[in-house]
């Protein structure tokens, strides 16, 4: 039965992405603005709102049991991060395997990814030396995690400065079919691009809590943590079926938009959402925790370097889904 649930939640979740990235191109189009502002911002933000909510409910009004809610939220914290940069950008890569080749070239806008990937390791590079300043020490603990929210606020004003230039030199975002509701005898307008918007996220939510429902009772039967589950299982059930997005449109040749839709929430989860961790949490260098900072940071680092050497093959982003492989044997040894 729990598998049944698990298919047909992921079914609701694939509807989902295709309603939802189908209107956002017809929005970004609308507003004149590049792929990249388009997958980095409105996307990734979008659609990782229903995966936000876990660690914010689990800290704020979680269970009785404290240090149950503080293993969840720092699991649910870091374990998007470290999904995101390992098996999401692995399984985009894998699902144009066949059609590119094995060293075929993924062609993402290269300042924009640049930028997020820069961003990223920055702020997660705070939330790393967090993991060793004592508790006592209140004034320097929150000092980062207020560095990390401006770092996400500087990141927000950078990419839309950047969308111009863009724009002008053939980056703006276009749709290549209709819109959904309009082939309903709908007009293409924005009252219909935000109704469609909101339906798609509506139903990615609706999938998203179903398949969290039965990837937790698998779980249970695993005998795992709760920091475990909140950094392996949670992440899978949140993040991973709604980065079906990027495989929709890596698919259809839009890599920017793909590529922006994982390193802009990468951006997103990585400097808002450790900023509470820090903040509200014990956020101890643990060994899951520890390894888990560690193998994300490479992930995002390998990405950037493949970026400064010339660009990035389909092969390349199977060494982040090794480098999951690779946590998963450390965490659960």
């Amino acid at each position: 039965m729990v598998f049944v649930l698990l298919l047909a939640m992921l079914v609701v979740i694939l509807i989902a992405a295709e309603v939802f990235t189908n209107a956002l191109e017809h929005l970004g189009e609308k507003l004149g603005i590049s792929e990249g502002v388009t997958g980095s911002l409105f996307a990734a933000v979008g659609t990782a709102l229903p995966e936000t909510s876990v660690p914010l409910l689990a800290l704020l009004a979680g269970t009785q049991n404290a240090a149950t809610n503080e293993e969840i939220g720092v699991g649910a914290i870091l374990g998007a991060p470290l999904m995101l940069a390992t098996l999401s950008v692995c399984l985009m890569a894998v699902s144009v395997w066949k059609r590119r080749g094995t060293h075929g070239h993924l062609r993402p806008e290269r300042t924009g990814l640049t930028r997020d990937l820069n961003f990223f390791l920055v702020a997660f590079g705070f939330a790393t030396i967090a993991l060793f300043i004592p508790h006592g020490m209140v004034a320097v603990r929150y000092g980062l995690g207020f560095c990390m929210v401006m770092i996400y606020f500087i990141y927000v004003m950078v990419t839309l400065r950047a969308s111009k230039a863009l724009v002008e030199d053939g980056h703006v975002t276009e749709a290549d079919s209709d819109m959904f509701l309009c082939k309903l005898g709908l007009p293409n307008n924005m009252v219909v691009i935000v109704i469609q918007l909101l339906l798609g996220l509506g139903l990615l939510i609706a999938g998203a809590k179903g398949f969290i429902g039965g990837v937790e009772e698998a779980s249970h039967l695993l005998g795992i943590s709760a920091l475990l589950l909140s950094l392996l299982i949670i992440p899978i059930a949140t993040e991973l079926p709604e980065k079906v997005n990027s495989i929709l449109w890596i698919r259809k040749g839009k890599d920017t938009l793909a590529f922006g839709n994982i390193t802009g929430a990468m951006v997103f989860q990585g400097t808002l959402l450790p900023a509470i961790g820090i903040m509200l949490t014990p956020w101890e260098p643990r060994k899951e925790v520890l390894w888990g900072i560690i193998v994300t940071l490479i992930a995002a680092g390998w990405m950037r370097y493949l970026m400064a050497k010339g660009g990035i093959r389909v092969w390349h982003l199977l060494v982040n889904g090794t480098l999951y492989i690779g946590y998963l044997v450390i965490a659960l040894s």
